[in-house]
Parts: structure tokens; C-alpha cells; sequence
């Protein structure tokens, strides 16, 4: 099969008129296709209704377990069946699934990590967050050959009953890397912005191709940063293990073309 595995972002979510194009062009794509959606902004929204604070470092959400909470609430409820009531309005016979459901992705919690933040060196707990340690190919595939939609929230499990929060990026490549396994895939990462830009004030500053080699120069002259890092080493990992295409673009222009592909 060749299969289209597309990405939204948490921004989109929340922009009903973005989501809905995007929802009208993703019915468009041809053949196989999976949803991996993101949320977080609507998560922290919730939070703070509730009176959670939300913390991030270098684009990651700490997970405690209040916050998970929030999280398995709003991913996998009202985000997640939000966007497949609005695809079962387009004629596309969708299904939504965390990585618990059918055991399609599973994972470990994270440990704390060393890493630099703001400039120094620190130990982070992320809490209750989600490394992927295995997704199955096979199960997502069954479901694509008899017509089915997957649409996937960013939560995994642990296998001894544990939801973890997981990063929506990540959930989309590890899907798209085990397709790729028996199947031709391609993978569209689709947000709020055109591509990767050179100049985050300028919209039109797209750099269109990224390579592992002209990512890492791009970080250490602090061009790219912040969120857009893991989004962007996803991507890369992704082409490594075997994915075709991956497009980094508009979420409005994921039929249409443009971008920032990113190749070895």
C-alpha cells in the first residue's frame, strides 16, 4: 500500500476554520492515510480552567499527574473525537485510538534527563511522558485494508496499565517508520506556519530542504529552536528507518504541495 501518515498541530486544533480545511483536504488525499493529532494548547487551556499549571522545557510538556489527567481527558476525548466526528462528516470512516488501543503504540516512561536548558546544564523529570519503545505496523495496517481512518492521540502506555503522555511528532513518525516496514510511506508533518522558517517573523522565509547535516548547522546558529527541534530530528529518523517523503508545511497545503522537505 502506499500510505500518507499526516500530522496536525495542537494550533490547528484550535483554529476551527484551519481544522476544517485541513479535514477537507485530508479527505482528498488518496488512498490509505492515518491522523496523528496533536493539542496542547488546548490541554493547557483546560489546565488552567482547572487550576494546573503547564511547564515546558525546550518544547516538551512536563507530565505530572494532574496534568496526565488533563491530557488522556482532552487527547483522547474531546480533541480525538472532535476530528473523527468531523472526517465521518466527510465520508471517511474513521476510528479513534490512543496507543493503548489494539496495543498499536507502546512505550516507557521517561527517565529524567540531562539536557540544556536556557543555556545551562540540567536534570529534567518529565513525569509522566512517554518514550515509544515499539509501534505495530501490522495492527494499524489491517485497519487501513478494510477502509478504516485511523485518527491517533499523542498517548501510549506502559503495558502494566500506565497512560503516558507522548510527544504528537514522535507518535506520527514511529507510526510512519512502522508502515514503512512492509509499505511505501510519506509523512506530512502540517501546522500553523508555511515550513521550517529561516526567520521565524517572516512567513515567506521557508527553507525548503533540511538535512541532517544543514539541521545541526542551522541549530548552532540558533536559526532553529525551541519546538521545532524535536519535530525536526522526527523527521529525520523517520527518512533513516525507510519513509519516503517527509513534508513539513501549511496546514491548509498539505494536498497541494510546498514546504520544507526534509532528506538525508
Amino acid at each position: 500500500m502506499n500510505i500518507t501518515v499526516v500530522k496536525v498541530g495542537g494550533a490547528v486544533v484550535e483554529d476551527e476554520a484551519q481544522l476544517q480545511q485541513l479535514i477537507s483536504d485530508f479527505a482528498e488525499i488518496p488512498g490509505p492515510k492515518v491522523l496523528v493529532h496533536g493539542g496542547g494548547r488546548r490541554a493547557t487551556k483546560v489546565a488552567a480552567q482547572l487550576g494546573i499549571e503547564s511547564r515546558m522545557v525546550n518544547g516538551r510538556r512536563i507530565t505530572d499527574a494532574q496534568m496526565l489527567d488533563v491530557v488522556t481527558m482532552v487527547y483522547g476525548g474531546l480533541v480525538n473525537k472532535h476530528l473523527v466526528a468531523s472526517l465521518q462528516a466527510k465520508g471517511i470512516n474513521a476510528v479513534g485510538l490512543t496507543g493503548a488501543d489494539m496495543n498499536i503504540i507502546s512505550s516507557h516512561r521517561r527517565p529524567p534527563k540531562t539536557m540544556t536548558v536556557d543555556g545551562e546544564e540540567k536534570t529534567v523529570d518529565f513525569g509522566f511522558v512517554g518514550d515509544v519503545d515499539r509501534a505495530d505496523g501490522l495492527a494499524i495496517a489491517s485497519l487501513l485494508a478494510q477502509g478504516i481512518t485511523p485518527v491517533i492521540a499523542p498517548l501510549t502506555h506502559d503495558g502494566m496499565g500506565n497512560m503516558l503522555n507522548t510527544n504528537a511528532d514522535t507518535m506520527a513518525a514511529e507510526t510512519a517508520k512502522a508502515l514503512a516496514e512492509e509499505h511505501a510511506v510519506s509523512l506530512v508533518f502540517s501546522f500553523e506556519k508555511a515550513g521550517v522558517l529561516a526567520d521565524a517573523d517572516d512567513d515567506t522565509s521557508v527553507i525548503p530542504v533540511i538535512t541532517r547535516d544543514s539541521y545541526n548547522d542551522l541549530c548552532a546558529r540558533g536559526v532553529i529552536s525551541g519546538g521545532m527541534m524535536p519535530k525536526i530530528e522526527n523527521a529525520l529518523d523517520a527518512v533513516d528507518a525507510g519513509v519516503k517523503k517527509v513534508v513539513i508545511t501549511l496546514a491548509t497545503k498539505i494536498a497541494s504541495g510546498g514546504g520544507t522537505t526534509v532528506t538525508r
